[in-house]
């Protein structure tokens, strides 16, 4: 018999039992690896109103959703995860600074401009292959800190440094890339 997966108000009262607090008034919250693994992000999240920092990574989450009443969140972290794509983020585009989401199949950047104040974007192992997805980072005026190793568009490079000069070239406002900052003349 397959076990039914963990729903999001069912973690969110789980966390709350654990720590004996209301996930409504606490600013982190951390769903990741739960078990059985969530597979929807759902309405409950907007519950947590003053929660500035989400954690739903190590689950089995398809899509981001559920977070438009979440008017304080600043950083989501959702790597480890089978999302695709950044649909439902826009979201909390005006409050969303870090976004954590390493280690999923997202093969296109589409929708990410509307992330203005996105000050750091995790997104080593995901699926970008060309350089059109890439550049659609340029929309993102905020932007300073990327990680972006293992893609196949940085593989695709010759080396490193050509990898390094390609990013930088095109994204004029970072100031570290992959984890080491970038040096520009």
């Amino acid at each position: 018999m397959a076990l039914k997966p963990t729903t999001c108000k069912e973690a969110i009262a789980r966390w709350e039992k654990e720590r004996n607090e209301s996930a409504a008034e606490a600013t982190v919250i951390e769903l990741q690896f739960q078990w059985p693994p969530i597979e929807k992000m759902d309405g409950a999240l907007s519950t947590l109103v003053a929660c500035e920092k989400l954690s739903l990574s190590s689950n089995t989450i398809d899509k981001i959703a559920g977070i438009a009443g979440m008017r304080n969140l600043k950083i989501l972290s959702v790597g480890r995860n089978n999302i695709k794509s950044l649909a439902g983020v826009e979201t909390v585009a005006e409050t969303l600074e870090q976004l954590w989401i390493s280690y999923n199949p997202i093969d296109k950047l589409k929708g990410v401009g509307s992330l203005k104040r996105l000050e750091v974007l995790y997104m080593s192992n995901n699926l970008i292959k060309e350089w059109v997805e890439f550049n659609r980072l340029q929309e993102c005026p905020a932007l300073r800190d990327l990680v972006f190793i293992g893609n196949p568009i940085m593989e695709a490079q010759a080396d490193i440094d050509t990898w390094r000069t390609q990013a930088a070239n095109r994204l004029q406002q970072i100031t570290k890339l992959d984890g080491v900052p970038l040096i520009r003349d």
